[in-house]
This record gives C-alpha cells, sequence and structure tokens, in this order.
C-alpha cells in the first residue's frame, strides 16, 4: 500500500543539517525538472513581483522569498519533520514506525515532484498551482516527469492529495481517491434514515479543514495498524474496523462525519 500526501504550506521553523543534494532524493528521473524548477523559483524571488508570481499573502512575503533565495545553500531536514498543519499533525509520524511509514507515505511537491519522508530538503515555499516564469504552469511542468519517474503498479494506492497535486500524477489501479464529507440530519432524523420515508433529509457537504486533519487521522491508523489491503474493498473494511464511518463509490473512499 502507498499513501500519497499533499506537502502543507506550514513547515518546521527550526532546523540543521547539511545543504540540499539532489542527487540524494528519491525518485532520480525527476532531478532534471527538479533543477529547472528550482533555477525558475529563485529567479522569480529576484522579480518585483514576486509575492504576486507565487501567491504569497501578506505578511509572509519576506520569509517566503529568503527561504527561496537560500535554498541551494541553506540546511536540509528530513521530509520527516519539515511539514508541520494540520494534515501532519493528525499524522503524527513521531507516534509511527519510521520505517513503515517511510516506505509507505509519498509526499508530492510543487518544488521537487515527489518525496520520500526520509528525503532532505531545505523549507520552501511554491505551491502546485503556480504558474512560474518562463516554465508556466508547474502542473504542465511536472506531469510528463511525474509518469516515466513514479512506478507503483501493483500495490494499492490511497490518494489523499488535493487538487493541483492530483493532477500531476494519475494513480495507477487499484488506487482509491479519499473524500470527506460532513453529514447533517435535519429535524431530528437519524443518520442513515433519509431514503426511508424522509428522503432529503440528510444533508452532506464538503470540508476543507476537517478534511485535513481527517486524512491525517486515516493516514495514521492505517500505518498504526500495520495493515496491508490489497483492494479498494479491503481498504473499505480496514477503515471502517478502525473505527471511521466510510462509503465506497466508485474509486472513491468517502469519509462521513457526522454532527
Amino acid at each position: 500500500m502507498h499513501i500519497l500526501l499533499p506537502p502543507s504550506e506550514k513547515k518546521a521553523a527550526d532546523w540543521d543539517g547539511p545543504p540540499l543534494d539532489l542527487t540524494s532524493l528519491s525518485f532520480p528521473g525527476l532531478n532534471p525538472v527538479r533543477e529547472r524548477v528550482l533555477a525558475a523559483l529563485q529567479r522569480a524571488c529576484r522579480r518585483d513581483d514576486a509575492p504576486s508570481v507565487l501567491g504569497l499573502p501578506k505578511g509572509q512575503t519576506e520569509e517566503a522569498l529568503a527561504r527561496n533565495r537560500a535554498l541551494r545553500e541553506a540546511p536540509a531536514l528530513p521530509v520527516a519533520r519539515l511539514y508541520t498543519g494540520v494534515l501532519y499533525d493528525n499524522l503524527d509520524l513521531p507516534g509511527l514506525d519510521a520505517a513503515a511509514a517511510a516506505e509507505q507515505i509519498i509526499v508530492f511537491s510543487g518544488l521537487w515532484g515527489a518525496l520520500r519522508l526520509t528525503d532532505r530538503v531545505p523549507p520552501y515555499r511554491l505551491a502546485m498551482a503556480v504558474s512560474l516564469p518562463p516554465r508556466g504552469r508547474l502542473g504542465a511542468l511536472w506531469r510528463p516527469a511525474m509518469r516515466d519517474a513514479l512506478r507503483l503498479d501493483g500495490d494499492l494506492i490511497v490518494d489523499m492529495r488535493s487538487g493541483p497535486y492530483a493532477s500531476v500524477w494519475k494513480a495507477p489501479r487499484p488506487a482509491v481517491a479519499v473524500r470527506v464529507f460532513r453529514e447533517r440530519t435535519a429535524c431530528g432524523v437519524p443518520p442513515g434514515v433519509a431514503g426511508r420515508g424522509h428522503r432529503g433529509e440528510t444533508q452532506r457537504t464538503v470540508v476543507s479543514h476537517m478534511a485535513k486533519a481527517t486524512r491525517g487521522q486515516i493516514a495514521h491508523d492505517l500505518l498504526k495498524a500495520g495493515t496491508a489491503p490489497r483492494t479498494p474493498d479491503e481498504l473499505l473494511k480496514t477503515v471502517a474496523d478502525l473505527g471511521h464511518t466510510v462509503e465506497l463509490n466508485g474509486t472513491n473512499l468517502d469519509v462521513i462525519l457526522r454532527d
């Protein structure tokens, strides 16, 4: 089983270690594109309109640009320590077997393409949705390289990436995308009753902030349990046995959060 994750805008504040070594990173077939994106990013950070080009919010501009400009010299740290934020807080990597997590988790990145937890890179700021002069949209730049470099055929893929990161590489079958919904029931009708004389009483809406927390928690639970589902149906049973309310709808594993 492989678990695909997005990165996080939030990164570790303190780190040490040797500088970036592209040749040491996983998926070496991505290195030519990594080098081109890194060079284009550092050029973009010298532009007067860099905050606009990179989509940086006010209050974070100076720190983000400083980090990007220093990427080749800055100390690098393991990906397992690099990303913070809601998803990674709930993933709780320190509470998992490090070797198993490193073998099964792949993190997608606008700058590095795809990484294993043991790869060492410096903190950076570059979202996959950015159009980076003169290269253009990062998604279009990464797509051909990803197709050739990532070979994960055969194992079940649990895809927890957000849209821009999912678009750069289509996971081969068997693959299941994890979606998260909030279910609310009107007029006191219990969840699951809609359709038995109460059609339309139960409503589901897509959630964003809690989706990150839920995906992180499910990834943690799967790795902590040491399970190895091989098919979407086995994944459904495993996640349900771990205490989550889930449904398998086509190639989507829908997690239902109920009030």
